[in-house]
């Protein structure tokens, strides 16, 4: 049996770019770019809840008629808990308009945030002669 040939690809020759104008780029025009502060709404005061990457979220109600589509994908997203550095990864978002989005969505509670599992820094002494022990007699 042989192995599967590959095709080499062969550069196609790119068109020259076009130039910039003064109401802006020849690429960007017919586009509107969405501004993150549209995104992450009208900051009252500016107050965002003690969130780090780390910090579990979770859906605690269904998604209102009236959240934002960028609510609604993080509320279907958070059935199960996912971290923030998770959601703003699956979101395609930053970090700060993440935790606008939870800040807003923990206010309404459909939202809540628990803190990661802390794993103790040293194992217990007692688990470890017992695992040893067993180890021995085997």
């Amino acid at each position: 049996m042989t192995p599967p040939q590959r095709r080499r690809r062969h550069p196609q020759e790119q068109p020259p770019p076009e130039p910039v104008t003064e109401g802006g780029t020849a690429e960007g025009e017919g586009r509107q770019p969405e501004r993150l502060y549209i995104l992450a709404g009208a900051a009252d005061g500016g107050e965002r809840a003690p969130i780090d990457l780390v910090t579990l979220i979770v859906t605690s109600a269904d998604p209102p008629p009236a959240a934002t589509p960028e609510q609604q994908a993080l509320l279907r997203l958070c059935q199960t808990p996912l971290s923030v550095a998770e959601i703003s990864a699956y979101l395609g978002l930053p970090f700060s308009v993440v935790t606008m989005l939870i800040t807003e969505l923990l206010a309404a509670e459909l939202v809540q945030a628990r803190a990661p599992i802390v794993r103790q820094a040293v194992p217990d002494r007692s688990l470890l002669e017992a695992v040893m022990h067993g180890l021995q007699k085997l």
